[in-house]
């Protein structure tokens, strides 16, 4: 049997996040510049060199796989790389998931579900259409609605992302869960990082401690802590007068890396064993030097023997506590 991928800190890999493309339809203020400059498509991986480095990875022992972005669903022929991914569904892959920002779900949340997705994260941070159409510098907030719509009736999970994002998305936070449960959809609330130039001072006034969110949630509902994980960094609590479940994702205010078990494939062949580090390993040049599995097997070993403790996120001390590269690069 091939032996699974441990870090150096005895955290077992089993879960690899798949960005197909660093292109969006959408400009999220906090995720992206308003004139960003996407990656010449000599550089990016083709669907064919994307399928063999997942195959290569679900032999080492990842078993879930979640395709990313960019929007996932704005490339090219994207169906492709999901059916073949699909493939590996009972061949060593317990799970394929998807998180998109649900603009293009009506055309493919059927296709999705033939292809074995069960699950899909939808990036959704209010309701309100002016202020989606702010925070997005696009709008189309029907069109988002009208696909978490067409994913729910193919029977497909729905949950949604919500960045915390303080004097802003603050004051609908109680709506946004309202809807959530109404539709039946679990909702995760996500602190906004530092990642990509997009202005500091911007996310200091941004940044909403998910301590404070819980807080507040607490005042109005009794809060019970799950023992449950799905793979993500994510706690979730049951909320006792309703029964949903909420999840947070806090990687400022309380650091989840001691059960860390994932790590990140870029469209370009980087593989970032950590969200908040600037490391990277290379994994296109061997691929493209043409090795054998065995070799490429052995690259990703050696990157997977570089995972750092942890992430250093920390808006306090400035450019060390922030990333470069953007959320859109490295896949959500």
């Amino acid at each position: 049997m091939t032996a699974p991928l441990v870090d150096p800190f005895q955290r077992t890999i089993r879960y690899l996040r798949v960005s197909v493309t660093d292109r969006c339809d959408f400009r999220c203020a906090y995720c992206m510049s308003e004139d960003m400059a996407f990656l010449p498509k000599r550089e990016v991986l083709s669907w064919e060199e994307l399928e063999r480095l997942c195959r290569a990875f679900v032999r080492l022992g990842v078993r879930k796989l979640r395709i990313t972005g960019g929007e996932p669903l704005v490339r090219r022929d994207v169906m492709t790389f999901v059916r073949a991914l699909g493939g590996l569904l009972g061949a060593g892959l317990d799970e394929l998931t998807l998180t998109t920002n649900g603009s293009q779900l009506s055309r493919f949340a059927g296709e999705l579900r033939r292809a074995g997705v069960r699950r899909v994260n939808v990036s959704l941070d209010t309701l309100d259409p002016d202020r989606f159409a702010r925070l997005t510098r696009r709008g189309r907030l029907d069109q988002v609605l009208d696909g978490i719509g067409a994913a729910k009736a193919e029977g497909l999970h729905v949950k949604i992302n919500a960045v915390a994002l303080k004097g802003d998305t603050e004051e609908e936070m109680f709506d946004l869960l309202a809807w959530c449960a109404a539709e039946g959809h679990d909702l995760t609330f996500i602190e906004v990082m530092p990642m990509g130039d997009i202005g500091n001072e911007m996310r200091l006034d941004q940044f909403w401690s998910l301590r404070d969110l819980r807080a507040r949630l607490a005042e109005r509902f009794t809060l019970v802590d799950l023992a449950e994980r799905t793979g993500g960094p994510a706690r979730y609590a049951r909320i006792a007068e309703t029964g949903q479940k909420v999840g947070f994702i806090t990687p400022l205010s309380h650091n989840f890396c001691e059960s860390c078990n994932r790590v990140r494939l870029t469209c370009t062949g980087q593989l970032h064993t950590c969200l908040g580090q600037e490391g990277a390993s290379d994994l296109r040049a061997p691929l493209r030097a043409g090795v054998d599995e065995a070799g490429l097997e052995e690259a990703v070993r050696a990157a997977i023997a570089l995972k750092p403790r942890g992430h250093d996120f920390d808006y306090s001390r400035g450019v060390a506590g922030r990333i470069g590269r953007h959320m859109s690069h490295t896949g959500g």
